[in-house]
């Protein structure tokens, strides 16, 4: 008998692209969740797995349930159900952790960047061979016959303690996640407990003084721009508006030149680490150079549009590293135009804990507009900050837009608008596209 896997919380990202690859591997799949339309539930959809409504008849004991982190007994019926009736579930990263046993897992974990590279990863691997992958993004492939597994590695809640791939990517280590880690000391120790998990290669960004600090007993490859101390080097860079070229050589022997067509610095390095674990992995360089060229992004991850002539870029970009991360790809694919930032800040704690920061980082744009913070569900607005601390920070004197009235974004020509946080800041963007289609089609 087929066992049904039902997943409480179907629509977050993870959660999607777990139940989409299980689904895709030949298993039974439903799930539950809020009414509100969610970007991840389209994919779900398209496959046919059903989305229920939570209810504790969902829930049967000869069912694999996995869970979501933000439903507790307290705030969901399926879950206080199953606890009353003592049927058992599991976590999404409890889960993983047992499931990736049965594969060749690589793994990509990092403050910032891992979604992009996790898609990466995935996209060259899965075209050279049989591969399962999760994505962060709410992108999941399943395949009954993959040998390989790549899945995105969340530090949050020190979420990948459970896992032990094989291969791993370790991005960067970055202060964030203010409601649950201490400080940066807490996420390195976090990280490094991580990387002991590693078996048979960890492959490191050299040129982050704390992962410099990363021990391992699995053999460490460090990659960066920077001839000195690293194994693989990214070098001979060319960014042009269609994308970026660049040469890798590992330990002083060249391993030829590799294009991309994404734009930043940041890319290119997603793309290094990529480069580096297939190679050691044993993989045919000439098809990794091949199958990168195809890459197409990841959602929500500089994701391009225009309407009425007008660019405007979707980011999840939500920490100041990555704000700057993405006006570089930006000003790279548009050097002769205006950069227009639209920020939302995420959560109370992380607008606290990073402010100087993220005007810093928001002083790289040509002109800023603020939408009001994005509280979290696990956060209360004590009145300690609001998004006008933010605005006066800024250089270039943000202004705070609302979501019902964004025509102040049309005082600009020759514009590129960049839209960037993990709230409802899309609702900020979909606003604006109305307001260009109408001006379009001269409805006033």
């Amino acid at each position: 008998m087929t066992k049904t896997y039902h997943f409480i919380g179907i629509k977050g990202s993870g959660m999607s692209a777990l139940a989409l690859m299980l689904h895709q591997m030949g298993h039974k799949v439903q799930g539950s969740d809020v009414d509100k339309y969610y970007f991840t539930q389209r994919g779900l959809e398209q496959a046919g797995i059903s989305i229920l409504p939570f209810d504790e008849k969902n829930v049967q004991p000869d069912y694999e349930i996995i869970a979501g982190n933000a439903f507790r007994p307290d705030n969901n019926v399926e879950i206080a159900y199953a606890d009353a009736n003592g049927i058992g579930y599991k976590r999404y990263h409890e889960f993983l952790g047992s499931f990736m046993r049965d594969f060749v897992s690589m793994g990509v974990a990092g403050a910032h960047g891992k979604t992009s590279t996790t898609g990466i990863l995935a996209h060259v691997l899965s075209n050279i061979t049989d591969t399962s992958y999760l994505i962060g993004d709410g992108t999941g492939r399943g395949s009954a016959n993959a040998k390989y597994f790549v899945f995105e590695s969340d530090e949050y809640e020190r979420h990948f303690m459970p896992y032990h791939p094989e291969y791993s990517i370790i991005t960067n280590i970055d202060f964030d996640h203010p409601d649950y880690f201490t400080g940066l000391e807490d996420v390195f120790n976090a990280f490094n407990d991580y990387a002991k998990q590693i078996t048979k290669g960890l492959f490191i960004y050299g040129e982050d003084e704390q992962l410099r600090r990363i021990t391992s007993n699995a053999p460490i490859y460090y990659y960066g721009f920077k001839e000195g101390g690293n194994d693989f080097v990214a070098h001979d860079l060319l960014r042009s508006t269609s994308g970026s070229g660049f040469k890798v050589s590992f330990r002083g022997q060249e391993l030829g030149e590799f294009q991309i067509p994404s734009f930043g610095r940041h890319n290119i390095m997603n793309a290094t680490a990529v480069i580096g674990l297939l190679y050691i992995a044993g993989f045919d360089l000439n098809l990794v150079r091949e199958h990168l060229k195809s890459f197409g992004g990841v959602k929500r991850r500089f994701t391009e549009k225009i309407v009425n002539e007008t660019v405007i870029i979707d980011d999840f970009a939500h920490h100041p590293t990555e704000i700057i991360a993405t006006l570089d790809a930006a000003r790279q694919k548009y050097p002769s135009k205006e950069i227009v930032a639209i920020f939302q800040p995420h959560t109370f704690t992380r607008t606290i804990a990073l402010l100087d920061e993220f005007a810093e980082a928001l002083n790289q744009a040509d002109a800023v507009y603020l939408a009001q913070i994005y509280g979290s569900a696990r956060e209360v607005d004590n009145g300690d900050v609001k998004v006008e601390d933010l605005a006066e920070k800024i250089v270039k004197r943000a202004k705070v837009i609302d979501v019902d009235n964004v025509s102040p974004l049309l005082d600009h020509s020759n514009a590129v608008y960049v839209f960037m946080g993990a709230g409802d800041i899309q609702t900020y963007e979909y606003s604006f596209e109305r307001l260009l289609s109408n001006l379009a089609n001269n409805v006033q």
